[in-house]
């Protein structure tokens, strides 16, 4: 029986004249328990894994074994499946996937395509931006945006794939032109509850790609191999020090930029760190494999910025501060060991982080260990702590600094406060990252976003302190 529907949805909430809901068996929610209220609104088609005991003629049940993955493979039907008409590369790692996917989008503006992206800072289709409230959005959201991408003639789409969203079905449905794996290190234990199950979540994107799509993994890392296990798609490298396909040597590595030799071409680029040497081959390897000249991508990565929120330098009255969203160990000790790499040795670093609340809190103590050892100073403040109290999530970082460091610390559970005192302990020349937010504006407080904006802050307190 063939039924017209309206729209798909999996919320209840959203549910209309003629809509097909999808229970999708949440980790909080189990959307089963609101069919009925999906059916009192108009819905024609449920779709479940589980057949509700009283049954309604006139409605059409479809009982399916996954509906996380039938509410993706649905909403791209519905939505004309546009991943078959735009190249979609996903983009997935612990860390680099924001740089990685917005690099490549302002690569392909600037080489004259018409290009959208899918990422934590934002969603965009060519310069229109439209507001990102997940690093990956549902299925449902996904395909609207591709519709959209593709109806203002766009060619590309270059989309960060969280561990979460692979893991929730979010991208089924989605015909890959390539994945890209950056790195991974421990993130994400509260979701995944084991390393070994977050290894599988970012494989699992690896392991449905078609056969004639390319799977680009960071050969540095001793998961890259792990990821290319059973993928039908054509394997490829890049890496710093070990054999890859793409491969780079860094020559220059300073606070002005990175100067790398890649296949015998010396290249000047303004972004910093070898974490973006990384992102850069990772870019270049993605770039090539989407059939682009190698010299016209070198030529135009020269001249790109980044990610906002990603190494940011604010440099006011003597004093310099770094605004990165490092909010992983692996991602906060990169960070530090290259500010460090910049220093004379007669500067301070003074670093101001936090843990997010309700998330892994493993973390908490390695991020305040590497803090600590890291730079001159180190003080630990509130960073989204959700619906924990924020002094509990400071004293589970205080326990990873030993009885010797204590006094290299400060505890300041309001960050406007600890990033003024940070402020006001240097001097001319110190340098003093805050770290954990990045790109974010707000301060996620017992379930409300409070404005609150690091680099807007730090650009506000220096020109007080400094005169400036």
């Amino acid at each position: 029986m063939e039924r017209m529907i309206s729209n798909v949805v999996f919320d209840s909430r959203e549910v209309g004249e003629n809509s097909a809901f999808v229970a999708v068996s949440g980790t909080q929610v189990n959307g089963h328990t609101f069919i009925p209220a999906a059916l009192a609104q108009g819905a024609t088609v449920i779709v479940c894994e589980q057949l509700p005991t009283e049954i309604n003629p006139g409605i059409t049940y479809i009982q399916v074994v996954d509906s996380a993955k039938a509410l993706g493979i649905m909403a791209s039907n519905f939505y004309g499946n546009p991943s078959e008409k735009i190249k979609v590369v996903a983009v997935t790692g612990t860390n680099g996937k924001t740089t990685t996917v917005t690099l490549l989008h302002q690569l392909f503006v600037r080489m004259g395509y018409s290009t959208g992206l899918l990422s934590t800072v934002e969603n965009k289709i060519n310069d229109l931006i439209l507001p990102a409230t997940h690093t990956t959005p549902d299925a449902v959201a996904v395909q609207a945006l591709l519709r959209k991408m593709v109806d203002a003639g766009c060619t590309h789409c270059f989309m960060e794939a969280s561990s979460h969203a692979i893991v929730q079905e979010r991208i089924a449905g989605l015909k890959l032109a390539g994945a890209v794996f950056t790195n991974i290190s421990h993130d994400h234990l509260d979701y995944h509850g084991t390393f070994e199950e977050y290894i599988k979540a970012k494989k699992k994107l690896f392991d449905a790609l078609p056969k004639e799509a390319f799977a680009l993994v960071n050969g540095d890392d001793k998961r890259g191999a792990v990821m290319l296990q059973n993928c039908r798609g054509s394997h490829q490298t890049f890496g710093l020090k070990s054999v890859a396909d793409f491969k780079a040597k860094i020559l220059s590595n300073t606070i002005e930029g990175l100067e790398l030799e890649v296949n015998g071409k010396l290249i000047w680029f303004r972004m910093i760190g070898t974490f973006n040497a990384y992102n850069l081959l990772g870019v270049l390897g993605t770039a090539v494999l989407l059939g682009e000249e190698e010299d016209e991508v070198l030529l135009e990565l020269s001249a790109i910025k980044g990610a906002k929120g990603r190494f940011d330098r604010i440099s006011i009255g003597g004093i310099t501060a770094i605004v990165d969203y490092a909010h992983t160990p692996d991602a906060l000790d990169n960070v530090l060991k290259t500010i460090n790499a910049f220093r004379t040795g007669n500067e301070q670093l003074i670093t101001v982080v936090g843990c997010g609340g309700n998330r892994d809190k493993t973390k908490r103590p390695s991020m305040a260990k590497i803090a600590v050892l890291e730079s001159t100073k180190a003080i630990f403040t509130s960073d989204n702590p959700r619906f924990e109290e924020p002094m509990d999530i400071l004293r589970e970082m205080q326990d990873g600094v030993g009885p010797s460091d204590l006094r290299k610390t400060l505890t300041i559970e309001d960050r406007r406060e600890a990033i003024k005192t940070a402020l006001m302990l240097s001097k001319k020349g110190d340098i003093i990252l805050i770290a954990g937010k990045g790109h974010e504006d707000y301060q996620e407080i017992k379930g409300v976003k409070h404005h609150f904006d690091d680099a807007e802050v730090v650009t506000e307190l220096l020109t007080q302190l400094t005169g400036t």
